[in-house]
């Protein structure tokens, strides 16, 4: 996201970088939702979910919230123009939502079925809510909703990619990782688990795309298709993991993404903060037209400034990893 999030230019993007306009989707449409699937997984794996104060995952979710509404307002912080909905409320809120489920499931039923069930209730109540009425981008139901609650505090003027109704098919896409973990700490092998989440995560994924004939696959709307098809690609790209890391001991390859993981939240917050100051100082087009407009195609030159900006970003998450400096909410 950091790459999608900075290019040199708007206007010269290669579309795996872009979202999808509207119905459809890119790779840049799985970051998000691979994002809160994880998050799910860390929920069942981590022993202080079940062993931390109830008001933990509270507090966690405020501060993550918090940082996303200090983001929106940076850097003139005008309370007529704050956007109240985000990329990290979102994910604060799908996060308290999974974790006090988790939380207070009882532990005969944890194993899987309450949890499921629970995924499940979303997934088909935002479908049913949804089934027949306007999917566009002003008339779909989130939209008037968000409006009614927020006005204008919104990424667009009428509708937000985030917001308050789309959170709940959200919430089960981090219940799925909540799932995914709950597997990973069963007994078995790491090839047993990794064939399993494999297998699970192509048929979800292939049940999404199907279904993206009767509900289109939209992220913006968060859809039910949508929940599938990437709870399903998520699940297949951590078996994908498992299976190189775990069985075939391919361990080499990761540092890089250990090194920005370890500190993603921090990577996430730093980034945008820098991007929008760049724009804000009138210095991000500056420094593409001065060092990077010069390779000739438009997008090449575009890609070369996210990927610039990338190895910054990089730079500073690797000084953090060697100093043993880890930030989190």
């Amino acid at each position: 996201m950091v790459v999608v999030n900075n290019p040199g230019t708007w206007d010269a993007i290669y579309w795996p970088l872009d979202h999808a306009e509207w119905h459809g989707w890119t790779p840049t449409d799985l970051i998000f939702p691979f994002f809160l699937f994880i998050v799910g997984v860390s929920i069942a794996v981590s022993r202080h979910t079940l062993s931390a104060p109830w008001w933990r995952p509270a507090r966690r979710a405020a501060v993550i919230v918090g940082l996303g509404l200090f983001m929106a307002g940076f850097p003139f912080f005008n309370a007529d123009h704050w956007r109240i909905p985000g990329v990290l409320q979102r994910i604060g809120v799908c996060y308290l939502a999974a974790a006090w489920l988790y939380r207070w499931t009882p532990k005969r039923h944890r194993p899987i079925a309450l949890t499921a069930i629970a995924a499940a209730i979303l997934v088909a109540s935002w479908w049913l809510l949804t089934r027949f009425g306007d999917l566009s981008a002003e008339g779909n139901v989130g939209a008037r909703l968000d409006r009614a609650l927020f006005g204008t505090h919104l990424y667009r003027t009428t509708w937000d990619p985030e917001g308050l109704f789309t959170t709940l098919p959200a919430v089960a896409t981090t219940i799925s990782g909540v799932l995914a973990g709950i597997w990973l700490r069963a007994s078995g092998s790491p090839q047993t688990k990794a064939s399993a989440l494999a297998g699970v995560g192509a048929a979800a994924l292939a049940a999404g795309q199907v279904w993206h004939a009767a509900l289109p696959i939209n992220k913006q709307l968060w859809t039910s298709s949508y929940v599938l098809l990437t709870a399903g690609a998520a699940a297949m790209t951590l078996a994908t993991c498992i299976y190189a890391i775990d069985v075939r001991g391919l361990r080499g390859w990761t540092r890089p993404f250990v090194v920005l993981g370890t500190n993603a939240i921090s990577l996430f917050v730093v980034s945008g903060l820098v991007g929008k100051l760049l724009i804000v100082l009138d210095l991000q087009w500056t420094v593409y037209e001065r060092g990077f407009a010069w390779i000739g195609s438009p997008k090449n030159a575009s890609l070369a400034y996210a990927l610039m900006f990338l190895a910054l970003m990089y730079a500073m998450c690797d000084v953090m990893y060697r100093r043993g400096i880890l930030l989190k909410a």
